[in-house]
């Protein structure tokens, strides 16, 4: 007796969802937990060397002698080096060159970017295709060192505070994302503002600019991590110590183990250690940037992918 089949249940169903990739699938207990370990293992990796930076910065000399070095477990709590470095020296005066350099630098380049952005987002603008050709250009092709210092020297920049910024104003990258933003807001906005008489520096300000807080905030914390942990230019284009960034000071009490200007008595006298103040210069350049990131982390998302992916 043959088996009658029914033919609509063999046929596949149109209307059916396909199916997912594995990626998009829940997952199990098993690669939760899994995820779990995986990080807190790196939250360990990347909080323990911080834990003992600080600790360290904090110990007074006898508890890093008994330590034989980096201090793990605390054993009493000093700011003895943090007092020595803020009271008016050469770390401080590096602190505040760095913090003018990094505020100024990233309000002059934020300007270039948003500006030059804008221009570019805009098809119709004049020089639009050669201007962003010419910028992509710059990405792939760069004349190197040696004409850059050139260029610096000839322009009379060496031995000045504007050779930590203007080399180093504008990234193109950053102009892109930028411009991919821009192209993204509505069109139609801009159209009526144009009709209601407005300008481009206008609708620049009181329109693209609101709408795009999110990528701002992301772009202006690259330029001011980039300025503020810059140091290449001022070791390139400097020569007077007293107008070395922190970060210059830093290495120069890391790497070279030279003392800053007013604490190498305290080190010899053994009021201080020196690797307390090597921590503790450390923390505070490390400081501003810890600081910042987390109220800027929620926009990183909104700010770089849909910049990119409108672009």
């Amino acid at each position: 007796m043959t088996a009658v089949i029914d033919e609509p249940a063999r046929r596949p169903n149109r209307w059916a969802a396909p199916p997912r990739p594995a990626w998009e699938e829940e997952p199990s207990k098993a690669g939760l937990a899994g995820k779990g370990i995986a990080l807190s293992f790196a939250c360990l990796a990347i909080l323990f060397p911080l834990w003992i930076v600080i600790v360290t910065s904090l110990s007074s000399r006898k508890t890093i002698d008994e330590a034989g070095g980096l201090v793990i477990v605390p054993k009493g709590i000093t700011f003895i080096a943090y007092q020595e470095l803020l009271s008016g020296g050469q770390v401080t005066r590096a602190a505040v060159i760095s913090i003018l350099v990094t505020l100024v630098g990233t309000l002059f380049s934020m300007t270039v970017s948003v500006l030059c952005a804008y221009g570019l987002s805009r098809t119709g603008s004049l020089g639009h295709r050669w201007i962003l050709m010419t910028l992509l250009a710059t990405m792939f092709f760069s004349a190197g060192l040696i004409p850059t210092y050139l260029l610096v020297q000839s322009l009379g920049l060496t031995d000045t505070y504007l050779a930590l910024i203007l080399p180093s104003a504008v990234s193109v990258f950053n102009i892109l994302v930028l411009r991919g933003f821009f192209m993204g807001i509505s069109p139609e906005l801009i159209d009526s503002a144009r009709i209601d008489g407005a300008g481009d520096l206008r609708i620049l300000r009181q329109i693209i600019m609101p709408l795009s807080r999110a990528v701002l905030a992301v772009i202006t914390l690259f330029y001011a991590v980039g300025y503020w942990s810059a140091w290449f230019n001022a070791s390139l284009y400097l020569n007077e110590q007293d107008m070395m960034p922190l970060q210059n000071v830093m290495i120069q009490l890391v790497q070279k183990q030279e003392a800053p200007v007013g604490l190498g008595q305290a080190i010899r006298t053994g009021q201080l250690s020196g690797l307390s103040i090597q921590m503790a210069v450390m923390v505070m350049a490390l400081l501003p940037v810890a600081v910042l990131s987390p109220f800027v982390q929620k926009h990183f998302r909104k700010g770089m992918l849909t910049g990119a992916v409108k672009g």
